[in-house]
């Protein structure tokens, strides 16, 4: 077999196997498979289009080849933010630029119960406290969320600070503008709300166990001392 002939065979191979992956690529439901076979099927067209001398699909798998790597490689990136995020692991150092610095003392109480929530904090240093459920809240954690979610838009609990510190406040509305722009801030501050809202129905659990503790212990009492 000549070489041009063999070259005319490659690359009718080539083509073929090109049109597979393209159909494949409409196949794909997700979007990292997508690009890997989009990749695999840029490189097919590349060796169909250079044996067969045609240059203009040449030309364009050659754009669409680093494209398309460029495309993998920040998704392959979001997806290690996403798995990051998810276990709780994640800078807060970007955000800084979106919010503005708030200085509290020992005392002050940065918002009440029923009040109207329009931002959440950052504690950066300090020592803050939720009044109602006795619960502090350390360094490096976000306070201040759940109001986002509140039908009334209203604080449901009350914050004090009961050790100078520094905080990060950030509106609502960034909140929002930085939600949909980083899927990383996203997945965490889902894991933050769901976090905090099984720690409530963990803590209410325990206390209603031991309300009927309590209960059944008074029962039990009142039942041993009765005359017989």
């Amino acid at each position: 077999m000549r070489i041009g002939e063999t070259a005319g065979y490659l690359g009718e191979i080539a083509g073929y196997l090109a049109a597979v992956l393209v159909f494949l690529t409409f196949y794909m439901k997700t979007m990292i498979p997508l690009r890997m076979i989009g990749i695999c099927s840029n490189c097919m067209f590349i060796i169909y289009g250079s044996l067969d001398g045609l240059y203009p699909v040449l030309v364009l798998h050659l754009i669409l080849l680093p494209l398309n790597a460029l495309r993998l490689r920040e998704m392959l990136r979001l997806t290690q933010q996403v798995r990051r995020a998810a276990q709780g692991d994640l800078s807060m150092d970007w955000l800084k630029p979106f919010t503005s610095t708030h200085w509290a003392r020992s005392g002050d109480v940065l918002f009440r119960k029923g009040d109207a929530a329009d931002a959440m904090f950052f504690v950066v240093s300090g020592h803050y406290r939720l009044t109602e459920l006795g619960i502090d809240i350390p360094l490096g954690e976000i306070v201040g969320e759940l109001g986002l979610f509140a039908l009334n838009k209203s604080r449901t609990q009350t914050l004090e600070c009961i050790g100078d510190g520094e905080l990060m406040r950030i509106s609502y509305e960034q909140v929002k503008q930085l939600y949909y722009q980083n899927p990383q801030f996203g997945f965490y501050f889902i894991q933050l709300t769901t976090r905090r809202l099984f720690e409530n129905i963990a803590r209410l659990e325990r206390e209603l166990a031991a309300c009927k503790a309590a209960d059944a212990s008074r029962r039990e009492g009142g039942t041993s001392l009765s005359p017989a």
